[in-house]
């Protein structure tokens, strides 16, 4: 399927590897020119050298990126120094830590809304009025099924991103949603991750058992009985940074192989 975006400019978030990553390979081939962000320059630079060979001779797109810590005031302003408008923005920040909420104080309350709340915020509002102006625009916030099924040692994560995510249901259908901007955020279950790994091993340590015994029960409770890889997730972020989901806003797309049980 065309996606018929090829041309288009977007910014990814937590570019360098991961769901970010995925998001990035799915938009250039589809011929999006990318610039990609994140903290850790070597992976970055590696990622962006890998994609640019990638799309060579069969994609049009243009790969630039930026090491950058999209969390902070200077960072943004360094991802936008380098491109001012965007017409598809994915928004993604590194999860705050696990742990019992009796421990956290409020630096690590305020670092997690700055993060997985205010950023996207940030981000939204430095580019959404030109977005609307031209006519077309796609923002598509990675959150987390904890959003749906809330985990308790997730407290921190679960709290900033319930509050981006009440935000954008009223955003999403203010009179953007009539200049064609839509916002929609995507909600990864389990992914193979560094993130997962880095939690299975965690709780590996914990429970004094191995992490292929962790793992294989994690899999065991969802229903495709696999985790998601990056590249699923990229094409379902890439549909919906398309021309054809132009009537998609204001959603919490859940991906997570059928683990969440409700109906709604």
């Amino acid at each position: 399927m065309d996606l018929g975006i090829a041309g288009r400019w977007a910014l990814v978030c937590g570019a360098s590897k991961g769901l970010g990553l995925g998001c990035a390979q799915a938009l250039a081939r589809d011929g999006v020119n990318v610039l990609m962000v994140a903290q850790g320059a070597p992976a970055l630079q590696a990622a962006a050298a890998d994609l640019i060979a990638a799309c060579a001779g069969k994609s049009s797109a243009s790969v630039l990126f930026c090491a950058a810590d999209i969390t902070t005031p200077e960072g943004r302003a360094a991802v936008f120094a380098m491109r001012q408008d965007f017409d598809i923005v994915v928004t993604n920040a590194g999860g705050p830590p696990t742990g019992d909420f009796r421990d956290w104080d409020r630096e690590a309350w305020i670092k997690a809304v700055d993060a997985n709340m205010l950023t996207p915020i940030e981000l939204i509002k430095a580019t959404v009025d030109g977005m609307a102006a031209r006519g077309f625009g796609r923002i598509v916030n990675i959150t987390s099924s904890a959003v749906k099924s809330p985990i308790d040692v997730l407290g921190l994560s679960n709290g900033a991103r319930s509050g981006l995510t009440g935000f954008i249901a009223g955003l999403a259908r203010s009179p953007l949603a009539g200049q064609g901007v839509t916002i929609n955020n995507l909600l990864p279950g389990a992914f193979d991750t560094d993130r997962l790994r880095g939690n299975m091993q965690g709780a590996a340590e914990k429970l004094g058992q191995s992490l292929d015994a962790v793992a294989d029960a994690r899999r065991k409770t969802i229903p495709a009985q696999r985790f998601g890889t990056p590249e699923e997730f990229g094409a379902i972020c890439a549909f919906l940074c398309s021309a054809h989901a132009g009537y998609i806003t204001g959603q919490n797309v859940l991906a997570d192989g059928g683990a969440y049980p409700g109906t709604f």
